[in-house]
């Protein structure tokens, strides 16, 4: 196992570590080394082995979910996690996050909700932190209509990067609603201030491709459009640049369930380059 060998990897590098800081003053202090030992060596080893202990302690807890998550093992991370947070109660915004985003992947979305019904009494500030995962997740399942809901009541939320995806995502289910004015509101406000180059290039495409043919200023979208492509175009020179990027942030799940309309904003972006 990968993890497995990274452990190991670790703890060979801290004991070489420790042997070349106690070894090396011996040989370069000689008798003096005494006094650098009480005053410098010691403690610095004495952290060390506590840093040591801490790593593989840590490791040793979420062995299980290491070896699961390698695998992709998803049905079985599933069982694993609702054992901990539904048997013993551990609400954490990680262990939300990984349930959710494995139901996502093996298309479960009525346990989705079942754990946001859950946790929302339970302790409400992990769906706060995890809005993106159960937002698409209303988007997958085709509820349009209740992902507009739940994002607008998300705008404010979250960390600074995070709140620019749900006020995309916010748009872009406005879209599929058929919200176009609304939804080029929000496109038109990424597309001009956003610095995630996905963001702001996610949205000057939906403005092109979708939104313009509805909007009532026209030429002042296509300008939007164009200002954004050039502004993304001279950050990524090439659709290699873009694909690094995405490929970059499609760990993220969020991402990764867009994939599709990443791909086709690159093709749009660059042409035949994508």
């Amino acid at each position: 196992m990968k993890f497995k060998y990274l452990i190991i990897t670790f703890s060979v590098i801290i004991v070489i570590i420790l042997s070349v800081t106690v070894l090396l003053p011996v040989f370069l202090a000689g008798s003096e080394f005494a006094v650098y030992f009480r005053f410098f060596t010691l403690p610095l080893i004495l952290f060390i082995l506590l840093l040591l202990i801490c790593v593989t302690v840590f490791f040793l807890l979420n062995y299980r979910l290491f070896s699961l998550l390698e695998r992709e093992d998803w049905p079985a991370l599933s069982y694993y996690l609702e054992n901990k947070i539904y048997s013993k109660g551990r609400y954490s915004a990680r262990n939300v996050r990984l349930l959710a985003g494995s139901y996502l992947v093996i298309l479960d979305y009525i346990s989705v909700f079942n754990l946001e019904n859950k946790a929302v009494h339970i302790k409400p500030s992990v769906i706060e932190k995890n809005a993106l995962i159960f937002g698409s997740a209303r988007i997958l399942s085709g509820k349009n209509k209740e992902a507009v809901e739940f994002f607008k009541t998300h705008l404010e939320k979250g960390k600074p990067a995070e709140k620019q995806w749900i006020h995309w995502f916010y748009g872009f289910s406005l879209l599929l609603c058929g919200a176009f004015a609304r939804a080029e509101q929000e496109f038109t406000l990424l597309a001009n201030s956003s610095k995630n180059a996905l963001i702001c290039g996610l949205s000057a495409y939906f403005l092109d491709t979708s939104v313009i043919n509805h909007s009532q200023n026209p030429d002042e979208c296509k300008t939007i459009v164009e200002n954004s492509r050039a502004r993304i175009k001279k950050a990524f020179k090439n659709a290699d640049g873009w694909e690094k990027e995405a490929n970059k942030m499609g760990t993220d799940i969020h991402v990764a369930i867009i994939k599709k309309y990443v791909d086709e904003a690159g093709e749009w972006l660059y042409g035949k380059q994508s």
